[in-house]
């Protein structure tokens, strides 16, 4: 180490005691379990599921209920004290009500237990001692300094009083506790005390969490997913087709805008565009009323218009939208497309083929057959007023810098590598070269660099930024794009040719051969993994469990985990999710039932009914040291260590 980096380190640490106590915090921290990793995908707009998923840490928290109480209380009670971790906020509003009389639907007859408990103050004394000791039991593995941290200063040093052993004898210490808490009821602060433990529990229950890709379409909860994302400590994403488009869009490329309009409206789920972001839609609206007034639009209607109880505008105006802003998206892909001869996506510059079949629907009154790919004045008008929407859109641009700050396109961590999709393959399972913006790359190179373009989309400037963002819709639909990874995207046949055989999408090789084992030892070489004792993680193609597939691959080398969060998957997987857990203990695959509501578990304490597939335990339990955090810790270790060495033989001064 240089003398010029310990004088910088000498800044932080200046004095040899400060480094004495930050070893010994270091090496205290080694020695601790290593914290819980949950890993979702394809969540789709899911949020209802998805954020009770993070209530109840899927279902780490009833287990813990369970190990801390056993048979000493009954099933009821458990569903009690779980209904209040996951939604204190909620359930004391619920229980106030109750002990006030107000008429709760349903309270009554399953609380009867609250019957045991006379008043409200007498419910406070009971649930607080509860949800203590459960949150003693998900702290036991980490420091009090990372606890603490975790806490509002108002209750820091009261809820530590609580959690952690004190010297007074145990009689003495349970009148202590008794004391304490019934202060806190008299003063009125217990449900502010109950939310900060409750919001302790959810924090340490998942340490880090990582989402693999495809929280946007589908599900109208996309934006409240990312809220709730912005609530948790520690998580990151890695980037799913379905996110690449969004972030396009949001950073300006129409085509993307187009394709995330066509897709919302296609599955009748705008309110995510005009309630979350503030999009106004009324100019798509007018223009495709003025353009297709009299056309019934009927290829165009879907039965997710008329089953959608949240929609306002009628079914047939849907369809006309729907119509209006889709031949927007093909003229805006074949002109990008064109730009871009090294794609060699001629195939989808579609516009100047229209002669050579049979269309379903002939009346285009927007597309000019001397210039097909040109935007008439309106629909030029229209994209530039939606992309400054977009990009005035205060709400759209926070969650667009999110995307970035925490995502990216794979991640290598503690063993695991993580990417949504593929890894583009050759047909002899050696990795695909591809041309990425000029750069003829496979393998690992292909994603760093692809990570990189994606990243120059946002960040950059001048005519590389527009390259970049144009590349945002290869990423969408081409044939090496490592999140799409197929010979091509057939939305234009599906819409206008009746033949089924020109709808269908070739897969590349990765999806066929990376189900086995020596291909998969291969791809996690390439990442400098171990390939005996790494996994890859995948989400994207959906897990048809009723068919009899499994989300284990190629001898446990692979966890493919979209189990369907979104309902539209559901009847397709025969679930409602994966959740894969990666403890102190071991690795646990966790499968999902449907979710029935966040009222009911507030209510009732309903919870989704888990089921583990796979529980890979190790007898030797793992330590910080062990993990990817651990070895960044030892370094540090080593340069406080040089540094110590520094201040004894008097190379550096220490300031007192």
């Amino acid at each position: 180490m240089t003398e010029r980096y310990l004088r910088l380190l000498g800044e932080k640490f200046p004095n040899a005691q400060s480094v004495v106590t930050e070893l010994i915090n270091l090496q205290a921290i080694l020695s601790l379990p290593k914290g819980t990793e949950h890993f979702m995908s394809d969540l789709h707009g899911a949020s209802s599921a998805f954020i009770h998923m993070i209530k109840n840490a899927s279902g780490v928290v009833r287990k813990k209920v369970d190990e801390v109480y056993g048979e000493k209380v009954s099933e009821e009670e458990k569903r009690a004290i779980c209904a209040l971790i996951y939604y204190p906020e909620e359930r004391i509003e619920l229980i106030k009500q109750f002990y006030a009389g107000e008429e709760v639907d349903g309270l009554f007859k399953i609380n009867s237990q609250l019957s045991n408990l006379p008043d409200l103050d007498k419910w406070y004394h009971t649930r607080l001692h509860q949800v203590v000791n459960i949150a003693r039991a998900v702290t036991i593995k980490y420091s009090r300094s990372k606890v603490r941290k975790l806490l509002p200063p108002e209750y820091a040093y009261i809820i530590g009083e609580l959690l952690y052993e004190s010297n007074i004898e145990q009689n003495e210490r349970q009148t202590y506790y008794n004391a304490v808490i019934d202060s806190l009821i008299e003063i009125g602060s217990a449900e502010q005390l109950i939310i900060a433990i409750c919001n302790l529990i959810h924090s340490l229950t998942i340490d880090t969490l990582h989402i693999v890709g495809d929280i946007f379409d589908r599900g109208p909860g996309s934006s409240k997913i990312l809220d709730e994302l912005a609530n948790i400590r520690d998580y990151d994403i890695q980037w799913g087709n379905h996110d690449i488009e969004w972030m396009g869009a949001m950073a300006g490329n129409q085509a993307l805008i187009a394709t995330v309009l066509r897709v919302s409206i296609r599955y009748a789920n705008i309110e995510t565009l005009e309630e979350d972001y503030g999009i106004n839609l009324l100019p798509l609206a007018s223009f495709a009323m003025t353009v297709y007034g009299d056309d019934p639009c009927t290829i165009w209607q879907t039965k997710d218009f008329e089953n959608n109880p949240r929609l306002t505008r009628s079914a047939q105006l849907m369809a006309k939208m729907h119509k209006a802003i889709s031949i927007i998206q093909f003229k805006l892909e074949g002109q990008t497309v064109r730009r871009h001869p090294e794609w060699n996506m001629d195939h989808r510059a579609v516009l100047d083929k229209l002669d050579q079949c049979e269309l379903l629907d002939s009346n285009l009154p927007t597309i000019d057959h001397n210039d097909p790919y040109a935007l008439s004045r309106e629909e030029a008008e229209l994209m530039s007023q939606l992309a400054r929407s977009f990009h005035k859109s205060e709400k759209m641009q926070q969650h667009l810098r999110m995307l970035y700050e925490h995502g990216s396109l794979y991640l290598v961590r503690n063993g695991f590598l993580l990417y949504h999709a593929a890894i583009p393959l050759n047909a002899d399972g050696s990795f695909a070269e591809a041309d990425v913006c000029g750069q003829r790359v496979s393998g690992k190179a292909l994603m760093d660099r692809t990570d990189a373009i994606i990243r120059q989309a946002y960040y950059g400037t001048g005519k590389a930024k527009e390259n970049a963002l144009d590349y945002m819709l290869y990423l969408w639909e081409g044939e090496f794009s490592p999140l799409y990874n197929k010979d091509k995207m057939t939305t234009f046949e599906r819409y206008f040719y009746a033949d089924k055989a020109l709808h269908k999408e070739k897969k590349g090789a990765y999806f066929s051969l990376a189900d086995d084992e020596k291909i998969c030892k291969q791809i996690l070489q390439e990442f400098g993994l171990d390939p005996a004792t790494g996994r890859i993680v995948n989400g994207h193609v959906p897990v048809s469990t009723i068919k009899g597939e499994s989300p284990i691959r190629a001898n446990g080398r692979r966890f493919v985990i979209d189990g369907g969060f979104s309902k539209p998957y559901q009847e397709k997987t025969g679930i409602a999710g994966y959740t894969l857990i990666y403890n102190s203990h071991g690795i646990q695959l966790v499968e999902h039932e449907s979710f029935e509501s966040r009222e009911q578990a507030v209510i009732s304490g309903s919870d989704i009914n888990n089921r583990t597939l796979l529980q890979d335990f190790s007898s030797k339990r793992m330590r910080i040291r062990d993990t990817d955090i651990g070895k960044k810790l030892l370094e540090q270790i080593s340069d406080l260590k040089q540094l110590l060495h520094a201040y004894r033989n008097g190379t550096l001064r220490q300031k007192v």
